[in-house]
């Protein structure tokens, strides 16, 4: 089943699994029609007698029936044989939901299409998924089902891909009916992607939401409601992120504007994880049929980066089978440490993420190794989930695709709750040299450095903590108007970098409250000069 937080609403089709994948592995070990010995099929003729090889006659059907066992391999494909002649080819399916007792998993079953080109990792045949967001699809020249590509049928043998994502101990029976009807093909559209420039306002903050889903995934927006509800929450830039799938990257025509930058991506939805490909080539897809200790998360990021894109693992610390992240940060460009509304989950993706800093520090003597940059976005599949809660608000040298992206990647960003709260920060020393977020400010190990936080939107009760290498080092509460200025002397030997949080006020004793905003550190290092 699709999906990543907890419902706010409930899930149209049970089970309701958080923060839920798209899922595969060990795709060579699938079962087909013909070796399944659990499953048979039914021929029904639409409109005419024969086997769906006839190609006189409009339509054919065939309904396959079967159980996948507790312990099934991730993925298990469905050969169909398509003959000359087939117009659409079309599929709806259905799986038993035994009741179980707590604790034991029940069945869900999530479904997509490979075409004659095979089911080969790298998704050449790939045309489409919608893993357990709906119950039935249709592909043909013209047009297709969200979630999957338009595009001929051509003859061959096609594959429908079973994922049983899990399975209760009696097993999972499933029956699938394909409908190939036949006829003329209609001619197929001519894509139209979004434009890599909007007119921003040159060197500016940007704030952008990457983690967003519509009706081409799970979510339950189409494309234009999530485009308004980008521009509603104040947003410049959004990142198309559907649930291993690039269909949507051809249905925001007409969306974007001089204010609205749409970028082009995926959500790549593992066994061990999910993670986010931002700002990809349009119609680029990045297979996720692997796990962790299939070794092939590499050949896949480097797939990402070679279409423009930044990898980005999502909610690394979600607790939902599946979306816990197990293939390490080696390969990544950011960490999203805070996805939707603030949960534990992100507390713990935060102080790993800190951890981290200070192991960038730590190791290279003082000054920043390879660090990760922190990002945040909403999420957001349905109503009442919020675009643009939290959004990444970026400094870049133009609303476009190449300089939004370099600014994720230096961390020359923050993130907040919403497009009402601002934050500027930075620290300067006393010969009046100056380094910003994702900045590094270099000076005399014992050299006084002045570090300033101007915060305004807060909501009252917000309080403001500043972070280092050392921890949680100074912690002031904001005037009731929510507006405020924070500064804080120290020194690059008592400093390796400094980050500033602004948080709402706890709701429960003894544990910090929500996160209202965060900035990626300013580094503060020992030595001569300035550079960023």
């Amino acid at each position: 089943m699709n999906g990543d937080r907890a419902p706010r609403t409930p899930n149209p089709l049970p089970p309701a699994t958080t923060r839920r994948g798209l899922l595969t592995g060990a795709a060579a070990t699938g079962l087909t029609w013909a070796t399944a010995s659990t499953a048979h099929a039914d021929d029904h003729p639409e409109n005419a007698a024969g086997t769906c090889t006839d190609v006189p006659h409009p339509a054919r059907t065939r309904t396959l029936r079967g159980t996948l066992p507790a312990g099934s391999p991730d993925y298990v494909y469905l050969p169909v044989d398509v003959p000359p002649g087939v117009a659409e080819f079309a599929v709806s399916y259905t799986y038993g939901r035994p009741p179980v007792p707590p604790g034991v998993q029940g069945n869900a079953l999530d479904i997509g299409l490979f075409d004659e080109r095979g089911t080969a990792l790298g998704g050449r045949g790939f045309r489409g998924w919608s893993g357990g967001a709906r119950t039935s699809f249709f592909v043909r020249a013209d047009a297709a089902t969200p979630g999957y590509l338009p595009g001929p049928v051509r003859p061959g043998t096609w594959h429908i891909a079973l994922a049983p994502y899990t399975v209760a101990p009696e097993g999972l029976p499933y029956e699938v009916t394909v409908t190939l009807r036949f006829g003329e093909s209609a001619p197929a559209p001519v894509p139209v992607h979004p434009p890599e420039r909007a007119k921003g306002r040159g060197r500016a903050w940007y704030r952008g939401d990457c983690h967003l889903h519509s009706t081409h995934s799970d979510g339950r927006r189409t494309p234009a409601e999530v485009a308004a509800a980008a521009r509603a929450a104040g947003l410049d830039f959004i990142n198309s992120s559907e649930h291993n799938t690039t269909s949507a990257h051809a249905a925001w025509e007409g969306l974007w504007g001089d204010d609205l930058l749409i970028l082009t991506g995926e959500e790549i939805t593992t066994r061990n994880g999910h993670v986010l490909a931002v700002g990809t080539d349009p119609g680029v897809f990045i297979d996720w049929r692997y796990r962790a200790r299939d070794q092939r998360f590499g050949r896949y990021a480097r797939r990402v980066r070679g279409a423009g894109g930044l990898v980005v693992p999502a909610h690394p610390h979600a607790t939902c089978i599946g979306c816990s992240w197990k293939f390490g940060f080696a390969e990544a460009d950011a960490v999203e440490v805070w996805n939707g509304p603030w949960t534990p989950d992100d507390e713990v993706a935060l102080a790993e993420w800190d951890s981290a800093l200070a192991a960038s520090v730590r190791d290279t003597g003082g000054g920043p190794g390879r660090w990760l940059p922190a990002m945040g976005n909403s999420d957001a599949h349905r109503e009442p989930d919020r675009v643009g809660h939290p959004q990444t608000v970026v400094l870049a040298d133009a609303l476009s695709r190449r300089a939004i992206l370099a600014g994720i990647r230096a961390g020359r960003s923050y993130i907040a709750e919403s497009a009402g709260l601002a934050l500027s920060f930075g620290a300067t020393d006393g010969r009046g040299r100056h380094a910003g977020i994702g900045e590094r400010l270099r000076a005399a190990a014992d050299a006084p450095v002045t570090v300033r936080l101007e915060v305004s939107g807060a909501a009252a009760g917000c309080t403001v903590r500043l972070v280092t290498d050392q921890g949680v080092l100074l912690t002031s509460p904001l005037p009731g108007s929510g507006a405020g200025v924070v500064e804080w002397r120290t020194t690059p030997a008592h400093a390796a970098y400094v980050r500033a949080e602004v948080r709402h006020a706890p709701t429960v004793p003894g544990l910090p409250g929500a996160f209202a905003a965060l900035t990626n550190p300013v580094f503060l290092d020992a030595g001569t000069g300035t550079e960023s």
